[in-house]
């Protein structure tokens, strides 16, 4: 790529800005692959890693590759101790590092670390950013990998991965605040929202959701839920919060609001009010929910028992009053 780093420069703009506007067509579960593969035709590559854990262990809690066998995080997680690299970008955050930088070639192709961790899996050359969010704890490591040793990075391999590394991140996130922001019909409208991993640290968080758990969860912990992900259902309510849980590839969508009466009944309880507050007859709300009208009926009387109510004109109301209508 030597001379033409200043002619490429339009169209590598061209590309960061398609990187912020892949919302309209990408999930964001499918996100960090796919900016991974386009990342190719700036920084040629032939295998290459996209991780995020914790600082205080190192370790993956997600994890986006491309050519990369099984077996070969782990392998890196195992040797991170060897590893010379890992403290320079720790130092460097945001700046890419090669293996040749810190581990001259005549002693890394020597070393354990190579004979352990990357001779195995084919690797020869090395080249390795890590950006960090202090506020959750959280480091992301892109690490871009070639097999011909005779193939170094050029210092302009390094100078388009610095400006990409920080735009993939900063994209992924936009890509995530978007889907998070999205109106959602069947949640109110006063709901908030994080992604987190299955550890409960959080990767994305709404401000309004932070202080819904502060208000709720007085101890809440930084940086992470206040309860455990395993432990919840996929709808539930604790401590006064609604909550629903969804699934976004290897990470969670948790979604919170303060609960009301509504967010008391059951699913089916809650499939009943939804089509009488809609208008239909017992017979037309049996038809499609595929119950029996009686089933209907005595679904409606317990809901007018819970939430206090009397009428169909009351029970809408009250619907749409926690709608946010």
């Amino acid at each position: 790529m030597d001379g033409e780093t200043t002619t490429l420069t339009p169209e590598f703009d061209h590309w960061i800005g398609t990187l912020y506007r892949a919302g309209a067509t990408v999930r964001p579960e499918h996100f960090r692959r796919q900016a991974l593969e386009s990342l190719r035709q700036w920084v040629p590559f032939d295998c290459a890693l996209w991780g995020t854990g914790t600082l205080e262990n190192l370790l993956f809690h997600t994890l986006d590759s491309i050519n990369l066998p099984g077996g070969f995080s782990e392998a890196l997680e195992r040797s991170r101790h060897l590893n010379p690299v890992l403290p320079r970008i720790l130092e460097q955050l945001g700046k890419p590092v090669t293996m040749t930088s810190v581990y001259p070639d005549e002693q890394f192709y020597g070393s354990q670390l190579y004979a352990s961790t990357f001779q195995p899996f084919g690797i020869e050359r090395i080249l390795s950013t890590v950006l960090t969010d202090e506020r959750g704890g959280l480091y992301t490591l892109l690490s871009v990998y070639r097999r011909d040793r005779q193939r170094p990075f050029t210092p302009e391999d390094v100078a388009l991965q610095e400006r990409a590394v920080f735009h993939l991140v900063n994209a992924a996130s936009h890509l995530v605040f978007s889907f998070l922001n999205r109106r959602q019909n069947d949640v109110p409208d006063d709901s908030a929202a994080c992604v987190c991993d299955a550890h409960g640290l959080y990767h994305e968080v709404q401000p309004n959701f932070l202080d819904l758990t502060e208000r709720h969860f007085p101890e809440s912990p930084r940086g992470r839920l206040p309860f455990p992900v395993g432990a919840l259902d996929d709808e539930q309510t604790l401590n006064g919060l609604s909550i629903r849980i969804r699934r976004l590839g290897e990470l969670y969508v948790i979604r919170l609001w303060p609960s009301g009466p509504l967010d008391e009944l059951t699913a089916r309880e809650r499939e009943v009010v939804d089509a009488v507050s809609r208008g239909l007859t017992f017979k037309e709300a049996a038809r499609r929910l595929g119950v029996a009208p009686s089933t209907v009926s005595n679904h409606l009387y317990r809901v007018y028992q819970k939430l206090g109510v009397h009428s169909r004109s009351a029970l809408a109301k009250l619907v749409h009053e926690h709608d946010g209508s």
